[in-house]
């Protein structure tokens, strides 16, 4: 068929143009939808607009018989956006179209990964699983097939729309159907899904403790809530729902495995491995137990033991990236030769799921440094943030408007004016700063005095800012006209919900380095908090924190422009806490406890009002659960080589050094 007539406005995307394409498609006239389509990806630069052209265009193209092109754009459509789930089940119809029923299937998995909602996957998948006689499997595709049948249609398209990233979209659609039909425990679930992709997780954890209320018998709403309250780090109430629903199904491993987290949460990590392997015990083929007993061992100073259990994990699925990066992620480990070619292997395997694929890039990279192959290393950190940045909904320029916000309200006379409003309690220990920055390092040294407790990074301060932030983003300008009896009950409650951390002691550390953003909430609530601000040099951190990736959060990593516009506005903002709050915060200098360990640990415990303790100088003999990355090297003495690393690849990383550079 011929072009149809285009002239020079055409290259503007019209709105209606993908419904025109979609139309013509439903007309069963491909030729029309193929033609439209390449001439507006020959001209849309939008990376966006390319994607739902692609889309249409490899449609339009397989139901037109054009099997092989259309596995070329489809392949095109992935690289654009790794995580496009009907591009994935797209995928998978041109496979069967092309008689390749395994490949096939791989895509129809990978996309119900992405998006469970695409019934076409599932109804395919169930027919092989059935093939081969996997009755487990079988019944598990059923089940999703059922739930997603009896759905009420607009919520099936909220939830649809949710897995596609149109999370703002998705939310319209399930307030106007909860307005219809309130209470209903389905739509507030999901609505707590869409909050929880949103980060709004105070509103999340309220709609999910309704629905519990509402429905006690609601697995699946007390599953979702049990997972939110580990991600808020209320282990203990995730425990105790936990065990709820594991009175009402006993043998759920999901459960168990809930359960198990929570228990890491708590330190209460013999029993969690205990847990862990019972689960192993009933069926020991299940690689994502395996690397989670490998992380309880390794926060418990097991490594030998989480070593073998990450190549446990790898063992039963060489894919499995997570288990490759755990193994790198405990910085001391060094991979064989047999090893990096496996995940070399892995890695460039065309139909690798993108999670995996992200982990092993990030693993290689690790590897490769360690054998000094310092362009290829790069190379593999780059692909690997590239990736996961497609991944995110990072935005630098809200985030420095976040940051001006900071220094805008809470000036030198909101801190006088309401410095006397908070609870007095002297007991938080705040070490804030960036990732990488040496902060565990801080934390393990005051954890080995026998007056503090280390606990872990606590989201209490994030969760507190995100409430007064709430829909209207008046946080933190509201400081200024907020009931002065709130900054003493937020303080208390500041120190009631953390006491489940700690143990007797009469001090504990708080060691979320993101808490540099609310240093002067810290002040109106916990007047009498010390802060410590880990810093370390700017390359040496921004490289450590680019090369490394992250369990959630820290989106801003996964770019050296990024990495490098975050450094320079968290500079900024500590110098404002500085001017406003002087003596507040306690600035240590990675290198200076590297050169003069002592001398520093007098500082820092001077700072805190404690006594020198010499247990504070070996602090890598003290014994407790560690969760952060840096967890083995703090069990080692002070060692010198991380402070240049980040020379190795001073030509690779001259754009970050350009964005770091004073003025």
């Amino acid at each position: 068929m011929n072009n149809p007539k285009m002239t020079e406005q055409d290259t503007n995307f019209p709105a209606d143009l993908l419904k025109t394409i979609q139309q013509a498609i439903e007309q069963a006239k491909f030729g029309d939808a193929i033609s439209r389509c390449q001439h507006y990806l020959a001209v849309q630069q939008d990376a966006k607009n390319q994607a739902d052209l692609l889309y249409l265009y490899c449609v339009a193209l397989r139901l037109d018989g054009q099997r092989e092109p259309a596995l070329v754009a489809v392949n095109e459509l992935l690289a654009l956006n790794p995580k496009h789930a009907r591009a994935l089940q797209e995928k998978g119809h041109i496979y069967l179209a092309l008689g390749d029923v395994q490949q096939a299937s791989s895509a129809f998995y990978q996309a119900t990964r992405l998006n469970p909602t695409l019934l076409a996957s599932w109804r395919l998948l169930r027919n092989e699983y059935s093939r081969l006689q996997q009755q487990q499997s079988v019944d598990g595709a059923t089940a999703q097939i059922d739930f997603l049948s009896q759905l009420p249609p607009e919520l099936l398209g909220a939830r649809d729309l949710l897995y596609e990233g149109k999370l703002y979209l998705a939310e319209q659609v399930c307030r106007r159907y909860l307005t219809a039909h309130k209470h209903n425990v389905e739509g507030m679930l999901l609505l707590a899904e869409i909050g929880i992709a949103l980060k709004v997780l105070d509103d999340a954890e309220f709609l999910l403790e309704s629905c519990v209320e509402l429905a006690p018998e609601n697995i699946r709403a007390r599953h979702e809530y049990v997972n939110l309250l580990s991600k808020l780090g209320k282990f203990k109430q995730a425990q105790q729902h936990a065990d709820r629903l594991l009175a009402q199904q006993p043998d759920n491993h999901q459960f168990k495995l809930a359960k198990a987290s929570a228990m890491m949460g708590l330190g209460q990590l013999p029993e969690a491995i205990l847990l862990y392997r019972q689960l192993l015990q009933q069926d020991p083929q299940r690689p994502g137990v395996h690397l989670a007993l490998g992380h309880a061992q390794k926060a418990q100073g097991e490594f030998a033991a989480a070593i073998a259990s990450y190549q446990q994990s790898y063992t039963i699925n060489p894919a499995f990236g997570d288990a490759y990066w755990s193994l790198a992620n405990s910085k001391t480990y060094r991979f064989s030769a047999a090893e990096i070619t496996q995940m070399k292997q892995q890695e460039a395997t065309p139909d690798i799921p993108v999670d995996d694929r992200i982990h092993m890039c990030f693993a290689l990279g690790k590897a490769l440094e360690d054998e000094g192959d310092y362009e290829q290393s790069f190379e593999y950190y780059q692909t690997g943030n590239r990736l996961k940045s497609a991944t995110t909904t990072y935005d630098a320029d809200k985030q420095e408007q976040l940051i001006q916000a900071q220094i805008k309200h809470c000036t030198r006379q909101l801190m006088t004016q309401r410095s006397d409003l908070g609870c007095d309690a002297p007991d938080p220990i705040f070490i804030v700063g960036l990732p990488r920055a040496g902060s565990t390092l801080l934390e393990q040294i005051l954890a080995s005095h026998s007056m503090v407790d280390g606990t872990m990074e606590l989201h209490n301060i994030l969760g507190l800012a995100s409430k007064l932030r709430g829909q209207n983003s008046q946080y933190p300008a509201n400081l200024h006209n907020i009931d002065s009896s709130f900054f003493r009950r937020f303080g208390e409650q500041f120190i009631q919900e953390t006491r489940v951390y700690r143990a007797n002691a009469p001090y504990f550390i708080d060691k979320m380095p993101n808490n540099f953003m609310h240093i002067g909430l810290i002040k109106l609530i916990l007047p009498n908090a010390k802060v410590i601000d880990a810093r370390r040099h700017p390359m040496a951190c921004c490289f450590s924190g680019f090369k490394q990736l992250f369990g959630e959060g820290q989106e801003f990593s996964y770019g050296l422009e990024s990495m490098g516009r975050y450094y320079k506005t968290y500079v900024e903002l500590m110098a404002h806490w500085d001017t406003v709050l002087p003596g507040f915060v306690l600035r240590v200098q990675h290198e200076e406890v590297i050169d003069d360990l002592e001398g520093q640990v007098r500082r820092i415990l001077d700072f805190c009002g404690l006594p020198f303790e010499a247990n504070c100088l070996d602090f890598h003999r003290t014994e407790r659960s560690i969760k952060t990355p840096s967890s083995e090297q703090v069990r080692q003495p002070i060692y010198r080589s991380g402070m240049t690393q980040w020379q190795n690849f001073e030509s690779q990383l001259q754009p970050l050094a350009a964005l770091l550079k004073p003025g």
